[in-house]
């Protein structure tokens, strides 16, 4: 974005991303997944810390995981997440500010 701007694709999806990340539980989710022990968390780790049902957790994953910025695995009766770095790295970079000398 600072070094040359987007083109209408581009800007799309990374507004899809960051309205993923405009929602507090889901911005919550992202840093629990990410922060948990060896990187990946069971959907059963992911309900306990909110106020809300587990149909909702559920969609706010769901919606993290269209966005691209999680992926999941199903293991029994247990779904496992983990965050893609791959999204983290691209949002870092987007979000990086200018260099000294362009300021």
């Amino acid at each position: 974005m600072v070094r040359e701007p987007l083109g209408a694709e581009a800007a799309a999806e990374l507004a899809r991303t960051f309205k993923a990340l405009s929602d507090p539980v889901r911005l919550r989710l992202l840093s629990l997944i990410a922060s948990h022990r060896g990187g990946e968390a069971c959907v059963c780790d992911l309900t306990g810390p909110f106020d809300v049902s587990q149909p909702t957790i559920s969609h706010h994953l769901k919606v993290l995981r269209e966005a691209g910025l999680v992926d999941s695995e199903r293991r029994g009766t247990w779904v496992y997440y983990w965050v893609l770095p791959a999204a983290l790295a691209r949002l870092s970079s987007l979000l990086q500010a200018p260099d000294e000398e362009r300021a």
